[in-house]
Protein backbone atom coordinates (compact mmCIF):
# COMPACT_ATOMS: atom_id res chain seq x y z
CA UNK A 1 0.00 0.00 0.00
CA UNK A 2 0.76 3.62 -0.09
CA UNK A 3 0.24 6.84 1.47
CA UNK A 4 -0.16 10.14 -0.12
CA UNK A 5 -0.34 12.87 2.46
CA UNK A 6 -1.87 16.39 1.59
CA UNK A 7 -1.24 19.93 2.82
CA UNK A 8 -5.04 21.43 2.56
CA UNK A 9 -4.42 25.36 2.12
CA UNK A 10 -2.31 26.30 -0.79
CA UNK A 11 -2.52 23.12 -1.91
CA UNK A 12 -5.56 21.03 -2.39
CA UNK A 13 -7.30 24.15 -1.54
CA UNK A 14 -6.30 27.76 -2.64
CA UNK A 15 -8.95 28.76 0.53
CA UNK A 16 -6.69 30.31 3.33
CA UNK A 17 -8.62 29.55 6.10
CA UNK A 18 -7.63 31.96 8.68
CA UNK A 19 -8.25 35.20 5.92
CA UNK A 20 -11.35 33.82 5.23
CA UNK A 21 -12.32 33.69 8.76
CA UNK A 22 -11.01 37.49 9.07
CA UNK A 23 -12.82 38.57 7.22
CA UNK A 24 -15.89 38.28 8.87
CA UNK A 25 -14.40 39.91 11.45
CA UNK A 26 -12.23 42.75 9.23
CA UNK A 27 -9.15 41.53 10.28
CA UNK A 28 -8.39 39.55 6.71
CA UNK A 29 -5.11 42.07 5.87
CA UNK A 30 -3.46 41.17 9.28
CA UNK A 31 -4.25 37.33 8.57
CA UNK A 32 -3.14 37.60 4.94
CA UNK A 33 0.62 39.17 6.44
CA UNK A 34 0.99 36.67 9.15
CA UNK A 35 0.56 33.32 7.01
CA UNK A 36 2.74 34.69 4.41
CA UNK A 37 5.55 35.24 6.79
CA UNK A 38 4.87 31.64 8.09
CA UNK A 39 4.86 30.29 4.75
CA UNK A 40 8.18 31.40 4.03
CA UNK A 41 9.77 30.71 7.37
CA UNK A 42 10.23 34.25 8.62
CA UNK A 43 8.39 32.98 12.21
CA UNK A 44 7.62 29.99 13.79
CA UNK A 45 4.18 27.94 12.04
CA UNK A 46 3.14 27.60 16.10
CA UNK A 47 3.45 31.12 16.83
CA UNK A 48 2.03 32.55 13.39
CA UNK A 49 -1.14 30.07 14.30
CA UNK A 50 -1.70 31.58 17.38
CA UNK A 51 -1.33 35.42 16.38
CA UNK A 52 -4.18 34.65 14.00
CA UNK A 53 -6.52 32.62 15.87
CA UNK A 54 -6.14 35.75 18.53
CA UNK A 55 -7.48 37.89 16.05
CA UNK A 56 -10.66 36.01 15.63
CA UNK A 57 -11.86 35.95 19.52
CA UNK A 58 -15.28 36.82 20.20
CA UNK A 59 -16.13 35.92 16.27
CA UNK A 60 -19.83 34.16 16.74
CA UNK A 61 -20.10 30.31 15.58
CA UNK A 62 -22.56 31.55 12.20
CA UNK A 63 -19.87 33.79 11.18
CA UNK A 64 -17.25 31.20 11.84
CA UNK A 65 -19.38 28.49 9.74
CA UNK A 66 -19.96 31.08 6.97
CA UNK A 67 -16.72 31.22 6.29
CA UNK A 68 -15.92 27.13 6.36
CA UNK A 69 -18.67 26.91 3.81
CA UNK A 70 -16.87 29.35 1.75
CA UNK A 71 -13.69 26.37 1.92
CA UNK A 72 -13.23 24.84 -1.48
CA UNK A 73 -10.99 22.35 -3.18
CA UNK A 74 -9.18 23.55 -6.24
CA UNK A 75 -10.37 21.83 -9.66
CA UNK A 76 -9.59 18.49 -10.23
CA UNK A 77 -9.13 17.82 -6.30
CA UNK A 78 -11.71 15.66 -5.68
CA UNK A 79 -11.30 13.56 -8.75
CA UNK A 80 -7.40 13.15 -7.69
CA UNK A 81 -8.58 11.99 -4.47
CA UNK A 82 -11.04 9.27 -5.87
CA UNK A 83 -8.74 8.29 -8.28
CA UNK A 84 -6.41 7.45 -5.55
CA UNK A 85 -8.38 5.82 -3.38
CA UNK A 86 -10.09 3.79 -5.95
CA UNK A 87 -6.38 2.49 -6.71
CA UNK A 88 -5.84 1.09 -2.79
CA UNK A 89 -3.67 4.29 -2.14
CA UNK A 90 -4.12 5.69 1.53
CA UNK A 91 -5.21 9.38 1.36
CA UNK A 92 -4.41 11.93 3.73
CA UNK A 93 -4.71 15.59 4.99
CA UNK A 94 -2.14 16.57 7.27
CA UNK A 95 -3.08 20.37 7.90
CA UNK A 96 -2.35 23.43 10.49
CA UNK A 97 -6.03 24.35 9.30
CA UNK A 98 -9.34 23.55 10.89
CA UNK A 99 -10.84 20.25 10.62
CA UNK A 100 -14.49 22.02 10.09
CA UNK A 101 -13.17 23.97 6.65
CA UNK A 102 -11.78 20.59 5.56
CA UNK A 103 -15.05 18.62 6.00
CA UNK A 104 -16.89 21.48 4.13
CA UNK A 105 -15.03 21.26 1.23
CA UNK A 106 -14.70 17.44 0.94
CA UNK A 107 -18.52 17.32 1.20
CA UNK A 108 -18.84 20.09 -1.04
CA UNK A 109 -16.79 18.12 -3.63
CA UNK A 110 -18.59 14.95 -2.86
CA UNK A 111 -15.35 13.24 -1.92
CA UNK A 112 -13.52 11.77 1.24
CA UNK A 113 -10.20 11.05 2.66
CA UNK A 114 -9.09 7.81 4.79
CA UNK A 115 -7.34 10.41 7.38
CA UNK A 116 -7.61 14.07 8.35
CA UNK A 117 -5.40 15.70 11.01
CA UNK A 118 -5.91 19.08 11.54
CA UNK A 119 -6.51 22.05 14.19
CA UNK A 120 -9.69 23.34 15.89
CA UNK A 121 -10.75 26.31 17.01
CA UNK A 122 -12.82 26.44 20.50
CA UNK A 123 -15.50 28.27 21.15
CA UNK A 124 -17.72 29.39 24.38
CA UNK A 125 -20.94 31.21 24.25
CA UNK A 126 -21.70 30.88 21.04
CA UNK A 127 -18.50 32.82 19.82
CA UNK A 128 -14.68 31.94 18.66
CA UNK A 129 -12.16 32.34 21.83
CA UNK A 130 -9.45 33.17 19.97
CA UNK A 131 -7.61 30.11 20.98
CA UNK A 132 -6.64 27.35 18.87
CA UNK A 133 -6.44 23.42 19.96
CA UNK A 134 -4.95 20.50 17.95
CA UNK A 135 -1.85 18.12 17.04
CA UNK A 136 -0.13 20.55 14.63
CA UNK A 137 0.40 23.68 16.45
CA UNK A 138 3.65 22.81 17.90
CA UNK A 139 4.02 18.64 16.59
CA UNK A 140 4.82 19.03 13.15
CA UNK A 141 3.71 16.94 10.04
CA UNK A 142 6.89 14.47 9.93
CA UNK A 143 5.28 12.91 13.50
CA UNK A 144 2.59 12.99 12.12
CA UNK A 145 3.16 11.37 8.67
CA UNK A 146 5.38 8.74 10.37
CA UNK A 147 2.54 7.36 12.51
CA UNK A 148 0.32 6.81 9.83
CA UNK A 149 3.50 5.13 8.18
CA UNK A 150 4.42 2.76 10.71
CA UNK A 151 3.36 -0.41 8.23
CA UNK A 152 4.17 1.43 4.93
CA UNK A 153 7.72 1.60 3.62
CA UNK A 154 8.79 4.84 4.10
CA UNK A 155 9.98 4.89 0.10
CA UNK A 156 6.22 4.63 -0.09
CA UNK A 157 5.23 7.78 1.14
CA UNK A 158 4.21 10.88 -0.44
CA UNK A 159 4.21 14.01 0.02
CA UNK A 160 2.62 17.37 -1.64
CA UNK A 161 2.52 20.56 0.42
CA UNK A 162 3.79 24.16 -0.11
CA UNK A 163 4.42 25.76 2.67
CA UNK A 164 7.25 26.30 5.36
CA UNK A 165 5.13 23.94 7.63
CA UNK A 166 5.11 21.48 4.89
CA UNK A 167 8.80 21.15 5.29
CA UNK A 168 8.83 18.12 8.02
CA UNK A 169 6.57 15.96 5.92
CA UNK A 170 8.47 16.76 2.74
CA UNK A 171 11.81 16.15 4.08
CA UNK A 172 10.06 12.57 5.37
CA UNK A 173 8.40 11.13 2.68
CA UNK A 174 9.65 9.01 0.11
CA UNK A 175 8.68 11.33 -2.72
CA UNK A 176 8.34 14.91 -1.93
CA UNK A 177 5.79 17.22 -4.30
CA UNK A 178 5.19 20.85 -3.88
CA UNK A 179 2.63 22.11 -4.88
CA UNK A 180 3.43 25.95 -6.64
CA UNK A 181 5.82 25.94 -3.37
CA UNK A 182 7.44 28.85 -1.91
CA UNK A 183 10.83 29.70 -2.12
CA UNK A 184 12.13 28.63 1.38
CA UNK A 185 10.41 24.92 0.41
CA UNK A 186 11.27 24.22 -3.30
CA UNK A 187 14.68 23.25 -2.36
CA UNK A 188 13.07 20.75 -0.03
CA UNK A 189 10.99 19.13 -3.03
CA UNK A 190 12.16 16.07 -6.08
CA UNK A 191 9.00 17.29 -8.00
CA UNK A 192 6.84 20.40 -8.04
CA UNK A 193 3.51 20.95 -9.87
CA UNK A 194 1.46 23.63 -10.70
CA UNK A 195 -2.07 22.11 -11.33
CA UNK A 196 -3.85 19.15 -9.91
CA UNK A 197 -4.08 17.69 -13.54
CA UNK A 198 -0.08 17.65 -13.20
CA UNK A 199 -0.13 16.21 -10.18
CA UNK A 200 -1.76 13.44 -11.91
CA UNK A 201 0.26 13.11 -14.43
CA UNK A 202 3.07 12.86 -12.15
CA UNK A 203 1.24 10.00 -9.97
CA UNK A 204 0.77 8.37 -13.29
CA UNK A 205 3.91 8.08 -14.09
CA UNK A 206 4.96 6.86 -10.81
CA UNK A 207 2.93 4.63 -11.04
CA UNK A 208 0.93 5.61 -8.38
CA UNK A 209 -1.94 5.83 -10.57
CA UNK A 210 -3.32 3.17 -13.47
CA UNK A 211 -3.18 5.07 -17.16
Amino acid sequence: MELVAFDFDGTLSDSEMTVLLGERKAVADEMAAITERAMNDEIAYATSLRERASLLDGLSLSEAQRAFAAVALRPGAGNLIDALREEGVHVAILTGGFERGVEAALDRADTAVDTVIANRLPAENDALTGDVEGPLIEGTKDDALDELARSIDPDHTIAVGDGANDLPMLEYAGLAVGYEPKPAVEPACDETVAAMSELRTLLTARNVLGV
